[in-house]
């Protein structure tokens, strides 16, 4: 197969020495601390299975591009212009100083002093937006990637979204061992194209079925050699805390957006890429519309399946074989010894499009009497759900149905807050770091916090930490954090591309505001309970 040498040549053993050669200004020292790099001694390759130092938070160390973001004169689609982009240093990133923590008060007041029985209930990670993609599929929309527009149809880093994501659970477990992790939650489009492989890559991955090769069609190698590209296989350690699934509409939807129906599965296991897939017997994996090797591991899974598929999988991660059965992942979990109770909702459009969708019947049947009896145990509620208020809709837009009893967003902050004893809402879909009231309008406002994307950068995500400050006031403080490479070449090579696709201009930016990174927002305990 041919090789990609630009895309590797940078490098080729930057991460063997810790010597950060694409800056000489660059702290060796300090970078490696970010985002991990091997001793002289260590071999090359994946490294999965290898343990890695401590990883520092981005209230400690940060990452920044080199370079900035571009106008999207170059497409990192087209491999010669990728190509000049990487040799132009779109690529490169370098230690950036730490983002602090903003306190943030619901009603914006100041916060009172902890009382002396102050505790920490639950610390876990929000993994939202993984989308790991077989970008060789025929049900591929590539061609259709624009600034600005449908950015998402394309990304360089495609191929290494796999090793991006074990690269994460390695920095995850790092995280658990410097400080107790309770669980791992997932935010939903954990999947890009609902397909068989990808939601298999996906289980195996997080809990630790070894040896995993995310590769689908014929046998690819971008660069010559084992463990040095996105198609090697990858030794996957598996998360060591207990994991919770969320359904996103890219996790049921083909692209996000359709229903899987018969011709859906036809275009994914046939041969035909007529919206443009990538295809990497040709160098640089260029997009094309011409026919590709097909393979059946590529079927699309309606939604029971895909939920099936989870429950079947270690402890279920919070499903259940009657809840795939129903086809929606609505379920609830206890933190021990707390008061805390999080209700997990499905708001993926099961009849298509890619914005959220809860309607009545639903909500009438399965959300209210898991919010009344929530109450009844006088429980401290978090929501967690893919899409936040603001992204619900009626069912409309890009292959969708419309629904005349969907709640709008103003119907839905409504029922939230007739519950008093709900404190937040921990949402994705949107790839941005956000911390919003949600319900302002309303007589009980909440907080709703969103992670930015695995998939998209600043490729990060968040631990979470919820405090009874046993002064009447309950505090969440969110801390973003980087993937560690320690070992790792083809992470780093996966994450110099997301880095390229956002400096190109064509990525998505998912930073959002600087003062809603790294945030401590403070909500009144619920009374009486």
């Amino acid at each position: 197969m041919p090789n990609e040498p630009t895309i590797r040549a940078p490098y080729p053993d930057v991460w063997h020495n810790c010597e950060m050669r694409f800056r000489p200004f660059v702290l060796s020292i300090s970078l490696c601390t970010v985002v991990g790099c091997s001793s002289p001694d260590e071999s090359p390759g994946n490294g999965a299975g290898s343990s890695i130092g401590p990883v520092a938070l981005t209230d400690e160390l940060t990452l920044r591009p080199l370079i900035e973001r571009g106008d999207a004169e170059r497409s990192p689609a087209v491999p010669e212009e990728r190509e000049a982009l990487w040799n132009d240093g779109y690529g490169e990133y370098e230690q950036a100083p730490a983002w602090p923590h903003v306190t943030h008060v619901i009603d914006a007041s100041k916060p009172p002093k902890p009382g002396p029985a102050a505790r920490r209930l639950t610390r876990f990670v929000h993994l939202p937006d993984i989308q790991l993609t077989d970008d060789e599929s025929p049900a591929r929309l590539a061609s259709f990637d624009f600034a600005e527009l449908t950015t998402s149809a394309f990304r360089p880093h495609d191929a290494y979204l796999c090793h991006m994501l074990n690269a994460s659970v390695r920095t995850i477990n790092r995280i658990d061992i410097d400080e107790k992790l309770d669980f791992v939650l997932l935010g939903g489009d954990n999947a890009d194209n609902a397909q068989t492989n990808e939601i298999d890559w996906l289980l195996r991955i997080l809990s630790g079925k070894n040896k995993v090769e995310c590769d689908s069609g014929e046998d690819d190698d971008i660069v010559d050699g084992p463990s040095n590209d996105g198609k090697d296989e990858l030794d996957a350690v598996g998360l060591a805390m207990p994991w919770y699934w969320i359904t996103g509409n890219h996790d049921v939807l083909i692209q996000g957006n359709l229903v899987v129906d018969a011709s859906q599965v036809s275009k994914a296991t046939g041969t035909d890429p007529v919206g443009g897939t990538r295809d990497w017997r040709q160098t640089g994996g260029p997009v094309t519309t011409n026919m590709v090797p097909a393979d059946p591991e590529r079927l699309p899974l309606e939604p029971a399946a895909v939920l099936a598929k989870v429950a079947d999988d270690g402890d279920g991660h919070g499903l259940t074989a009657d809840i795939a059965k129903s086809g929606r992942a609505f379920y609830t979990f206890d933190v021990p010894a707390t008061p805390l109770r999080f209700v997990v909702l499905d708001t993926a459009a099961r009849t298509g499009g890619s914005d959220g969708l809860l309607r009545a019947g639903v909500v009438n049947d399965v959300l209210r009497p898991m919010l009344d009896e929530a109450l009844a145990d006088e429980k401290w509620v978090v929501l967690s759900s893919h899409h936040a208020s603001s992204s619900l809709g009626d069912g409309t837009g890009l292959g969708g149905t419309m629904h005349d009893d969907a709640l709008t967003t103003a119907e839905f902050e409504t029922l939230v807050a007739e519950y008093p004893n709900v404190v937040f809402s921990i949402v994705g879909h949107s790839h941005e770091h956000r911390a919003r009231v949600m319900g302002e309008a309303t007589s009980h406002p909440i907080w709703e916090v969103m992670t930015s994307a695995l998939a998209d950068y600043p490729n990060q995500m968040r631990v979470m930490e919820i405090f009874d400050q046993d002064n009447g006031w309950l505090m969440l403080r969110a801390t973003a954090f980087d993937f560690s490479v320690e070992g790792d070449e083809v992470a780093d090579m996966g994450r110099r591309l997301a880095v390229l696709d956002f400096t190109s201009g064509f990525g998505e930016d998912g930073l959002g505001a600087a003062d809603e990174r790294n945030v401590e927002l403070w909500i009144k305990a619920p009374p009486g309970l």
